[in-house]
């Protein structure tokens, strides 16, 4: 999937959102569940490695307390089988709200001890916001089946010649997020800006055998 293959995936989920939530919120909901569908694909990219087989890995849950510390240890988290994204996926009409909000539950006690600072707190919004994109459980089921089964096809193997997390991240705020925080003095800098501006300052420091940056407006860039 090219850039401009997977821009259009983004902007269809965005648009299955629209008139639910704000534009500026639609980067949390549908980076929270890319990030989690990217956390699922690497545990099951990490047990197949490790020569487990989809029969195995069906079995996989919170009870196998010798599978789990395995599985935290080396990647940092565990996800239960009924917990992962493609299991949401093979449960078609079968699959509800409430899947996401028990998986997100389980992922947070699963977190390693180690690993706190940088999972504990990432999916805040899938759990306390998927209120907001339905007023019944139902239509909030339909919501997010419609917009997993959009995220599904999006690749998160590592194959592409470029940073698939790190293009939807800026696809998302410069084009649904850009004006969000500019009340609050927070501003978008476009990637041709920003890497324009890491070659004038790379090109300055060459030679340096160590250099310091100090740059308390760096923000999420």
């Amino acid at each position: 999937m090219n850039k401009q293959q997977l821009a259009a995936k983004i902007w269809e989920s965005a648009n299955k959102m629209r008139s639910k939530i704000e534009a500026n919120e639609y980067k949390d909901y549908i980076l929270g569940f890319i990030f989690y569908k990217f956390l699922s694909d690497k545990e099951v990219q990490f047990l197949k490695k490790n020569e487990w087989t989809d029969e195995y890995i069906v079995d996989l849950n919170e009870d196998d307390a010798e599978s789990v510390q395995m599985v935290r240890q080396n990647i940092g988290y565990f996800i239960a089988y009924d917990g992962l994204f493609s299991t949401w996926i093979a449960k078609g009409m079968d699959f509800t709200a409430s899947d996401v909000t028990d998986a997100i539950s389980a992922f947070n006690r699963n977190i390693n001890p180690h690993h706190k600072k940088v999972f504990e707190g990432i999916f805040k919004t899938l759990e306390t916001g998927l209120s907001k994109l339905g007023e019944t459980s139902g239509a909030r089921t339909k919501a997010i089946r419609d917009l997993i089964y959009l995220i599904k096809d999006i690749p998160m193997d590592g194959r592409q010649d470029y940073d698939v997390l790190g293009f939807i991240y800026e696809y998302l705020i410069s084009n649904f997020a850009a004006n969000a925080g500019k009340k609050a003095g927070e501003f978008y800098t476009p990637h041709e800006v920003s890497l324009l501006m890491s070659e004038i300052v790379a090109h300055h420091l060459k030679g340096r055998s160590a250099i310091k940056i100090y740059d308390p407006t760096s923000g999420s860039g």
